[in-house]
């Protein structure tokens, strides 16, 4: 381990800057109040259905296709798009969401369909890369939703690996209704609140606009490069 670094001659140097400045020499920082903060102003006072449709307008331009269902449908639907896509191996997170939405026994019925599914396991190492790795699909909850921008968030925890929306083939978001916000400046009031609060945040926030998106210098778009080659978003009826 490298020894801690000391710092020589801090106070003599600060104090001269002051000097030079003409001023007494600042020992603390207080934050400025802004007299115009923007970012609140975007889709202010929006409901879910209008966050909903500036969603769906947005993933018109980010390759996104959109589905809207109730929660009874879910399962039905689901089970179309992986047949429609081709899926012949499908990952999950472990995540409790899929039981509340009625997800849980799609593995038994995948299986039968002998479609091979895998929920992570959050002591399978080195297992559940390797079937994220060489899935056509894979299945997460949102756990925020950005209509602007058409992205979702994903906050990191034991049964949320970052395989499951980064490596296969095809990436499935279910995206709860009630999760949906007008832009990052929510999500980022949501994580500073925690901290503020002293409250465990996640060790990974992603932010996931749709499918992989890579472009040269000659503005050649490639997609797939660095994940999934197809996106689809869920938007679930849950409240």
């Amino acid at each position: 381990m490298m020894p801690a670094g000391q710092v020589y001659n801090r106070n003599s140097f600060l104090d001269n800057l002051a000097k030079n400045l003409g001023r007494e020499r600042r020992h603390q920082v207080k934050r400025p109040e802004w007299g115009h903060n923007p970012q609140w102003g975007v889709l202010k006072g929006a409901s879910q259905d209008e966050l909903v449709e500036v969603l769906k307008k947005q993933c018109l331009l980010i390759h996104t296709d959109v589905h809207e269902t109730v929660s009874s449908e879910l399962p039905a639907l689901i089970t179309h798009l992986i047949k429609e896509y081709g899926g012949k191996s499908v990952v999950t997170w472990d995540d409790p969401r899929f039981e509340e939405f009625g997800l849980s026994g799609l593995p038994k019925e995948f299986n039968e369909e002998e479609v091979a599914v895998h929920v992570w396991d959050q002591e399978g190492g080195e297992e559940n890369l390797a079937f994220s790795a060489t899935a056509d699909i894979g299945i997460t909850f949102s756990d925020a939703t950005l209509a602007e921008s058409g992205t979702v968030v994903l906050f990191s925890d034991k049964g949320k690996g970052r395989a499951v929306s980064l490596l296969p083939v095809i990436y499935l978001a279910i995206i709860p209704k009630s999760t949906i916000v007008p832009r990052m400046t929510q999500v980022a009031k949501h994580i500073h609140n925690k901290v503020e609060n002293g409250e465990p945040i996640p060790s990974c926030v992603n932010f996931i606009s749709g499918p992989s998106n890579s472009a040269d210098i000659e503005m050649n778009l490639i997609v797939g490069v660095h994940g999934p080659v197809r996106a689809t978003y869920i938007v679930v009826d849950d409240k």
